[in-house]
């Protein structure tokens, strides 16, 4: 039998085995807590987080230093550090620098810059802006953020569409319309910038606009440019039909297509290359957009302007700016690869400078 004295002794040593168990349970679950990663933010992400960061500062970067003075945009958003300007801007400009050096492109990439360039840049002295036109590729939106810059409407949903491409009363002055010194000071001081698309894709855009859908206020593209191509360059003479896109493209192609252009003028400012409306290798842009990624380069484009604060650019309907590869290889499946290539040999220039690959069915 057990003495009280025993009794006593083993409920203590009961009571201490119980509270040493009830201690490790309690320093387990703390330590479960304190090193369990359910959610990512637990110190053992650290060194993860640390290893990223490290790769990151690993990219390098080349200095302002490194870059001529006139590759440097000219917008507010940028009076500093060149790093601050997105790698992809700052590879286009770069891209375009070097196929501008291209002896071998020299033809197809170098143009004077005349009044006929001139006049496809647009003015906003208030915000020191310049917009290069580019037909086809979303530049009435374009025309409606600088309208707004310049007083002429409060907002861009104000603006008549009758009222944009008016350039009598759309508060738009060109670059034309200044003096020599003039023109030189604001294309060295302004911000400068155009928006370029696959080169074919506008070909396509310009061709359904203008020839197919044709504007009621546009019919001297219908009935006095379609049957000039057509009496050219329409292999079957004895075909009614209107202009086709196979009678299009070779005029496009055709190296003497210049003695037609003089008899449509202004015209042709929907389908001549990006260097021959824009001079890139001359004027030097400050960003140069792609309409394929519109989303992210038209708010960037504000930004960069110093604009961002007081104006937006208009909602982009979903899709709009995808390139659409297959609309491209139907409307070309008709075209002898001949006429094609003679196509691409003119607009190579477009091609090469602005990054856009030779489409796959050249390749073939």
């Amino acid at each position: 039998w057990l003495t009280p004295d025993n009794m006593h002794h083993q409920w203590l040593l009961l009571a201490a085995c119980f509270w040493v168990i009830f201690m490790f349970m309690v320093a387990s679950k703390f330590i479960t807590l304190t090193f369990k990663d359910t959610d990512g933010y637990s110190a053992k992400q650290e060194p993860l987080i640390l290893t990223a960061v490290t790769k990151v500062e690993e990219v390098h970067v080349p200095e302002i230093k490194h870059w001529p003075e006139e590759f440097q945009p000219t917008g507010k958003a940028f009076s500093g550090n060149l790093i601050r300007q997105p790698l992809v801007h700052m590879e286009r400009l770069e891209l375009l620098r070097n196929v501008c050096r291209d002896t071998a492109l020299r033809d197809l990439s170098h143009t004077a810059v005349s009044k006929f360039v001139l006049d496809r840049i647009f003015v906003c002295d208030k915000h020191k802006i310049l917009f290069c036109q580019t037909p086809k590729v979303g530049n009435t939106q374009w025309k409606k953020v600088l309208i707004v810059l310049n007083g002429a409407f409060s907002s861009i949903e104000e603006i008549p569409e009758n009222i944009v491409h008016d350039h009598e009363k759309n508060g738009l002055p060109r670059l034309s319309s200044f003096s020599d010194s003039e023109i030189k000071k604001r294309l060295n001081l302004y911000f400068k910038f155009f928006i370029v698309r696959d080169p074919f894709e506008r070909l396509i855009s310009a061709f359904k606009d203008k020839f197919v859908h044709n504007p009621r206020f546009e019919p001297w593209y219908r009935h006095e440019i379609a049957p000039g191509i057509i009496r050219k360059y329409r292999k079957n003479r004895t075909e009614t039909k209107g202009l086709q896109f196979e009678d299009f493209v070779r005029y496009l192609g055709d190296p003497n297509h210049r003695w037609l252009d003089v008899q449509f003028g202004d015209h042709i400012i929907h389908w001549v290359t990006y260097v021959e409306l824009c001079a890139p290798c001359e004027i030097t842009y400050s960003v140069i957009g792609h309409h394929e990624t519109l989303e992210d380069d038209a708010p960037y484009i504000l930004k960069a302007a110093g604009i961002d604060h007081l104006v937006s650019y208009p909602t982009i309907p979903p899709g709009i700016t995808v390139y659409n590869k297959t609309k491209v290889e139907r409307y070309f499946s008709g075209i002898s690869k001949r006429d094609i290539r003679r196509l691409y040999a003119r607009f190579e220039g477009d091609f090469k400078l602005f990054g856009y690959r030779e489409p796959d069915f050249l390749l073939n």
